[in-house]
């Protein structure tokens, strides 16, 4: 370790600087006790470190901790997470690395934007620090490390990222530099660096302490956001594999789609929807709804889906392939009292083929003329119910007209019953369209729709598909 440099624990007794015992303030108190002074210091980022922990978001609470910290406790701070933590992968299992990686997750120098920083010392920046610098130090050993000036890994980085620039000089200037690392259940995470100028007194014991105890709180809130965003990651995942890969068109129909869970914490329910080529040019749509809002539903959702592509595939009449759809629900757990609107389109035939299965009707918008509730020959049972053959209702299309399949998340809440629901989505639909003629943007139709629905609170996922037919 280089002439200036101390690492401790917080019951190690008298660290020293330059081989000058600290300040008597600080000589004489228990182990793990704060001197006056710095019980002050303490009091300044404690109102800022109340709401780490806050948000599960890793900026965000990387942000929070370097706002508890500057300016009033120090000129400069920033946190760093290991990069091997960060992708799930096991710490370093040895004790003394040769170098570790690790990210930039937040920074701020003084009461400056992390902004006014970006285009010198990047958020998210990953780099490579080698054994010899004070974080793999701290990370190896386990202990605060305190300087009385900036390292020269860090300085030589510095330097390079901004050589004329008056604040990267500020912070080569620092008289006094810590290191407190970030440990989650005895390991390794990352850490926290702090420095003070020549302005301000240099860090003392008591100073590392109360920025570890910092650390604790900050590494338990870190975690967690680091966990839910890989859960949130997993989920869209899932969502956007089963999702159309686009808003995209096929010969004689435009599609468009849109989609809201139930709940501001959640991303994926019961819902889905498809646009599937099928055999003879034909193009199959459908929206279903597996019954709830947990993983049980969106993982019978998951299995629906997935049949109805592999169904689509075979040259099925639209009825044929809902009767081999209720046969698989039944053997599928949870997706039994599904429901589902499946239609097909021929554009050479001039036929849109629907078949239902307890799932709300689709809205019909031809032309000019206004939108309303397709009457079905038969709204079928749930899948799952093994109850008997479907039964289909053919239209016949002349001209270039709007379908809309939708969940019934879209139409039904506490505030209105079902009925009423549809009357207000086929007013909204007829609005939507007045207000942009021709309805050349079908997604923005779509984002229409969903906000109109949003205006009456409901607890369940919200799922609309829009169709634009046009006959040969």
């Amino acid at each position: 370790m280089r002439r200036g440099a101390h690492a401790w624990h917080a019951a190690d007794p008298g660290p020293t600087r330059k081989g000058k015992t600290l300040r008597n303030e600080a000589r004489h108190l228990p182990d793990g006790a704060l001197s006056p002074v710095s019980q002050r210091r303490r009091l300044f980022f404690s109102p800022a470190a109340d709401v780490i922990g806050s948000e599960l978001d890793l900026h965000m609470t990387g942000s929070h901790v370097v706002h508890a910290l500057s300016p009033a406790f120090c000129d400069a701070a920033s946190v760093y997470l290991l990069e091997r933590w960060l992708l799930e992968e096991n710490a370093y299992a040895g004790s003394d690395p040769p170098q570790v990686e690790a990210r930039r997750l937040a920074l701020r120098v003084g009461a400056e934007a992390a902004e006014d920083w970006e285009p010198l010392l990047p958020v998210d920046q990953v780099i490579v620090f080698p054994r010899e610098t004070p974080y793999a130090r701290a990370l190896a050993d386990k202990r605060s490390q305190l300087l009385d000036a900036v390292d020269p890994h860090t300085s030589e980085r510095l330097s390079a990222s901004g050589p004329d620039d008056e604040g990267i000089r500020s912070l080569l200037d620092s008289t006094s530099f810590l290191v407190v690392p970030l440990h989650l259940r005895d390991v390794a995470v990352g850490f926290i660096a702090c420095t003070r100028g020549p302005d301000q007194p240099p860090f003392e014991r008591g100073d590392a302490v109360a920025v570890e105890r910092l650390a604790a709180r900050a590494c338990v809130a870190l975690d967690n956001a680091r966990r839910y965003e890989r859960e949130r990651r997993t989920a869209l995942a899932i969502r956007n594999s089963l999702l159309p890969t686009a808003d995209h068109d096929f010969p004689g129909c435009r599609i468009a789609h849109g989609y809201l869970p139930a709940g501001d914490g959640n991303i994926i329910g019961g819902d889905w929807f498809d646009a599937l080529p099928r055999p003879g040019g034909r193009v199959g749509l459908i929206v279903g709804d597996a019954m709830g809002h947990g993983p049980e539903s969106a993982v019978a959702m998951i299995q629906l889906s997935t049949a109805v592509r592999t169904l689509a595939g075979l040259d099925l009449s639209p009825a044929e392939l809902m009767d081999r759809l209720d046969a698989l629900a039944a053997a599928i757990p949870g997706a039994s009292f599904a429901t589902c609107m499946y239609a097909e389109w021929d554009r050479r035939q001039r036929t849109c083929t629907l078949v239902g299965a307890g799932h709300p009707p689709p809205l019909l918008r031809p032309g000019d003329g206004p939108a309303a509730p397709v009457v079905l020959a038969n709204a079928g049972l749930p899948l799952g119910l093994g109850a008997g053959r479907y039964e289909t209702t053919v239209l016949t299309v002349t001209e270039p007209t709007l379908l809309v399949l939708y969940s019934d998340g879209l139409v039904e809440s506490r505030q209105c019953d079902i009925e009423e629901g549809i009357t207000r989505l086929a007013h909204a639909l007829d609005t939507a369209v007045t207000r942009a003629p021709g309805g050349d943007d079908l997604r923005s139709l779509c984002e229409e729709l969903l906000d109109d629905a949003a205006a009456a609170p409901g607890a369940d996922d919200r799922t609309v598909l829009l169709a634009e037919l046009t006959p040969s």
